[in-house]
């Protein structure tokens, strides 16, 4: 008995990796694939499909606006399985809180070497970034999972959401109104002119992933904890879908209604992002869920399994190497004759080779554990 329910909890698991390795394809070169093959046909309708994989200049909402808060939400799905089934076990907190404080510092320093911490140029340094706000995330949320049951969860998830929304609403930048949410009006990129050392990404006056926009972050990593709890949970897959697909559905309404006075923007992580990321998000998952778990379509998914089970590792490695230089040692003598789907052939090459790395990585069993 004891295996059986082993083997089914790793099903499980399988939609979230499997998502997880969805998401991070994009990030490893999935985009500029996608982007050079669009470019490519050069037709007007996939010239519109070549901008969604890219962030609007401001405010707006497009396909690559997902990708980050996705991973911050599949985060959240695994911490009742690392977090709050190890408490029910009675696991010793003060070693969970030490496990998480040394997640945290690594996740953290990661980061900085990702933005270039070894070239000792602590001026221009960039010490905020995509993995230090999976860090002070991960932390925030799991200190709150840890401390709080369900109920408790989404107080504190709609409680920063609400407070997020007054202090913006009610607090200007010197020399602004208050509720002033252009680049250079707004709050959050004061206090990142103020507190935040060093360079910003990716707008002139903050920086994406700055200080105050850490906080609203938070709740996609929330929201995810309540999917995974359904995921992971004894009810029916169908009282699954249903939550999955009700929730979701739910909160793209949401998000569509406070856009209308707290615009979606990803740089100031508005509410109304958090709800329309989270909301995809959940639909996602049940689609993951759906194809592999319930209906056992599952070769389909490896590639992205693979990619889902070491993602800080391309992460961070493809940040550091450039994966071109191996992909043109294969291609430069012919690659002159390709013409205009030169492109399109090295960024698949580029693909193939980093997917490669992972897979031996996944054959040797070496997984970055962060």
């Amino acid at each position: 008995m004891k295996n059986e329910n082993a083997t089914a909890q790793s099903k499980r698991m399988l939609s979230i990796d499997a998502l997880r390795g969805f998401d991070m394809f994009w990030i490893s070169s999935g985009d500029a694939f996608f982007i050079a093959l669009f470019t490519f046909i050069n037709t007007p309708f996939f010239q519109r499909l070549a901008v969604q994989l890219d962030h609007p200049s401001w405010a707006g909402f497009r396909f690559y606006d997902e990708i980050f808060p996705l991973f911050l939400f599949i985060m959240g799905c695994v911490m009742p399985l690392s977090i709050t089934r190890r408490l029910e076990r009675g696991d010793s907190r003060n070693r969970l809180y030490l496990h998480i404080l040394k997640r945290t510092i690594l996740l953290f320093v990661l980061g900085l070497i990702y933005n270039g911490l070894f070239n000792l140029d602590f001026h221009d340094q960039r010490y905020t970034g995509v993995l230090q706000r999976f860090a002070v995330t991960y932390f925030m949320a799991s200190v709150i999972v840890m401390n709080f049951k369900q109920k408790g969860q989404l107080i504190w998830a709609a409680s920063i959401l609400l407070g997020y929304w007054l202090i913006l609403l009610l607090i200007p930048a010197p020399g602004f109104r208050a509720y002033d949410l252009s680049q250079q009006g707004n709050l959050c990129g004061y206090i990142d002119r103020m507190f935040l050392p060093g360079s910003f990404c990716c707008y002139t006056y903050g920086d994406n992933e700055g200080i105050l926009t850490m906080f609203p972050a938070v709740t996609n990593v929330l929201f995810g904890v309540v999917a995974g709890r359904w995921l992971l949970g004894t009810s029916g897959y169908r009282d699954k879908i249903r939550n999955l697909v009700v929730t979701g559905g739910l909160f793209i309404a949401g998000a569509l209604l406070w856009n209308l006075v707290f615009p979606i923007n990803k740089y100031l992580w508005t509410g109304s992002y958090v709800l329309l990321t989270s909301g995809i998000a959940f639909l996602l998952l049940c689609l993951f869920f759906w194809i592999i778990d319930v209906k056992g379509y599952r070769r389909w998914a490896f590639p992205f399994i693979v990619i889902g089970l070491n993602p800080i590792t391309i992460y961070v490695v493809q940040g550091l190497f450039d994966f071109g230089i191996i992909a043109n040692i294969f291609i430069h003598g012919f690659a002159g004759s390709l013409g205009s789907f030169h492109d399109v052939f090295l960024q698949l090459c580029i693909i193939f080779i980093k997917w490669s790395f992972l897979y031996f990585l996944y054959r040797q069993k070496i997984f970055l554990k962060v």
